[in-house]
């Protein structure tokens, strides 16, 4: 067991301020003073983390790492620079599953070190101690370590997963607590750190991270090649990502492109075109783009998420190159997470919402600017409808925009109420507010609170100091009734597409009068139209109740082509039709989906469904799972697993 700070007066200070000092952000040098300021008020004890950042806390990474293919590990060391309040004689960081092998000081003088019992969720609390804390000092200490094979936020790929088949590829996904499987540090949102890497990988493959790439590549040894990486903005650890692979890379303008593998590259490109305009507006709407470049990585099909907003470098899912942009929504999302989410960032995941609420409200105003308002509206009426389905599936209290995560996963508020209701939530102000004047809060909100860890109730006192300053405007707004309560308030009006009247139409003819597939004016419909059709359900259906018969299962399948659909977001919609219906001749389809692709989204929603099904689908669960678990990246297995068993 790890033993608590050792000096009763750091201990005394900590619980006197309930926070800490600066953050430095200088790298390589520990005593330089800080460019970026976080008040001792400014953090906030996470329940997710073993920090103690009102002690002594990590203000820079400098990662010197090789990756070794053949051992499927990640090895070297994370120099920290680290402060501390005078009197600390010890930090505390979370690991995960990592090899420790020594610790030494900036002198090289070994540090003692122990790593605590081991939690399935949050790991292991790794202390270090040394000499205490002078005030004002800084220091730095060097951790030498490696990765397992197993680590949770790297998948390794043999070349057979990738798309040009010949060589391997790694990539992380940190979100949500899953830096600690790779890098040693305080992996906390609310902890940000300044960091810069040396990557060594064998020649032939490229790495890449989320952070400016310095210089070109140097011989380092037999084969390898080493790369250099510096992030000058601090960042919360979730956002610190690497990517190595056979990639390469096409502008799209002079600050965006798209990094890829070779036989990707061209498709890719032609469909992210529109991410050079999307910066544009969005620097117009809420204020310049503080990160230097805007990449996109287009992963293999095992990356988990749709996209990950990891800074100057988003990582996204190979499912939203569709060959018409239809699916680039996603792209103004991962945008609008440079403001809110990068630049102003949960401190804890509790307050997720503040994260992805903000960020899914950017996102469609990105889109009404560049689509226009009814494609925009089309967005926020499927989200509507997606939200409606999960607060009828969660427990009332997981419906709330403040969550209570303790002893839990933090993947569980991974849900449609932190992105959805947090939308809806801020569009009901803009209504009562209008939007110019909530505009002009909303662009004050980033600039007074970039690169702070935020809070709801930090948020309440923002909105409530620059917006929200009469008691009739916060007894209109329910402010307290949106973020604490379960459910949707009363004030919620929700959107209405009148683009959507004629597919609703046509819905309506066919799955509940039994008309001919042939009548559904498909080909002339948007992504979202066909989306929209395919989600109708029969009001008051009961569970497992079927409303088609396999005739017009059949009929739909054929006349729609569904069977050849390239849409991931289509497919799936039609996937769960077929699921639900028990219809046999759509699994071929449905395998072939879950054994291509791993995004979670779509994976665990069908492995649910099948599931459902009793005697039917738990079979074929059961087999496709076993073929397409291991294609799969941790962040997946992980939710599938809990629901059909690991093979």
């Amino acid at each position: 067991m790890i033993r608590k700070l050792g000096l009763v007066s750091a201990l005394a200070l900590a619980t006197a301020l309930g926070g800490c000092a600066a953050m430095n952000t200088a790298g390589s040098d520990p005593t330089t003073a800080p460019a970026f300021a976080i008040a001792p008020a400014d953090y906030v004890r996470d329940i997710h983390s073993y920090a103690r950042p009102e002690i002594a806390r990590v203000t820079h990474v400098s990662l010197d790492l090789t990756a070794d293919f053949e051992a499927q590990t990640l090895s070297g060391a994370a120099a920290l620079d680290i402060s501390g309040e005078p009197g600390a004689n010890e930090i505390v960081l979370d690991v995960r599953n990592l090899d420790i092998r020594d610790v030494h000081d900036a002198a090289g003088t070994p540090l003692q070190f122990e790593t605590g019992p081991n939690d399935a969720i949050l790991g292991q609390p790794l202390t270090i101690r040394f000499p205490a804390f002078a005030p004002g000092e800084r220091r730095r200490i060097v951790v030498r370590y490696a990765t397992r094979p197993d680590a949770a936020a790297l998948q390794w790929l043999t070349p057979a997963q990738t798309a040009g088949g010949q060589k391997p590829y790694m990539f992380s996904q940190g979100q949500a607590i899953l830096t600690r499987t790779w890098v040693p540090t305080q992996d906390s949102p609310g902890i940000r750190q300044t960091w810069d890497a040396r990557i060594v990988a064998p020649n032939g493959l490229r790495p890449v991270m989320s952070a400016e790439a310095v210089g070109r590549g140097e011989p380092a040894g037999p084969g390898l090649t080493a790369w250099r990486f510096n992030e000058p903005n601090p960042v919360p650890p979730y956002l610190i990502a690497i990517g190595v692979g056979d990639v390469a890379f096409q502008a799209i303008d002079e600050r965006t492109g798209v990094w890829t593998e070779p036989s990707m590259l061209h498709d890719a490109h032609d469909e992210l075109i529109p991410t050079a305009e999307m910066v544009d507006v969005a620097e117009r709407l809420y204020g310049p783009y503080r990160w230097g470049r805007y990449d996109i990585l287009v992963l293999p099909p095992s990356f988990p998420f749709g996209g990950m907003e990891n800074p100057r470098l988003t990582f996204a899912t190979p499912t939203i190159i569709a060959g018409d942009r239809s699916l680039v929504s996603l792209v103004a999302h991962e945008l609008a997470h440079s403001w809110s989410g990068n630049l102003v960032t949960n401190a804890n995941r509790a307050d997720f919402w503040l994260n992805e609420g903000f960020t899914v409200y950017f996102e469609n105003r990105i889109m009404e600017a560049v689509y226009g308002p009814d494609r925009a509206l089309m967005l926020q009426s499927l989200g509507w409808g997606d939200l409606q389905s999960t607060l009828a599936d969660l427990p009332p209290a997981d419906t709330r925009l403040k969550l209570e995560l303790a002893g839990r996963d933090p993947d569980e508020g991974l849900t449609d109420v932190a992105y959805e209701k947090g939308a809806a939530f801020l569009r009901t102000i803009e209504r009562i507010v209008g939007r110019e004047r909530f505009d002009v809060w909303l662009k004050g909100y980033f600039e007074r609170n970039a690169f702070r860890p935020m809070t709801t109730e930090r948020f309440l006192e923002d909105i409530r100091t620059h917006l929200v300053t009469t008691k009739a405007l916060e007894d209109q707004l329910m402010m307290d009734a949106w973020i604490y309560q379960p459910g949707m308030p009363s004030n919620w009006q929700p959107p209405v597409s009148t683009a959507f009247v004629p597919v609703d139409a046509a819905a309506r003819a066919f799955f509940a009068d039994k008309g001919p597939a042939s009548a559904i004016p498909w080909s002339g419909w948007s992504t979202q139209e066909r989306q929209r059709f395919l989600a109708w359900r029969p009001e008051n259906r009961r569970e497992g109740a079927d409303w088609l018969t396999d005739a017009q299962l059949a009929d739909l399948e054929a006349t729609l082509n569904l069977r050849d659909e390239g849409n991931a977001e289509v497919l799936y919609s039609w996937l769960q039709i077929a699921v639900q219906h028990r219809y046999q001749p759509a699994v071929p389809t449905l395998e072939k989906f879950l054994t291509t692709m791993g995004r979670r989204k779509f994976v665990l929603p069908l492995f649910q469904s099948l599931w459902a099904e009793g005697d039917w689908g738990r079979p074929i669960a059961t087999r496709i799972y076993a073929q397409a678990r291991p294609g799969y990246h941790p962040v997946t297995t992980n939710s599938v697993d809990a629901v059909v068993g690991r093979p």
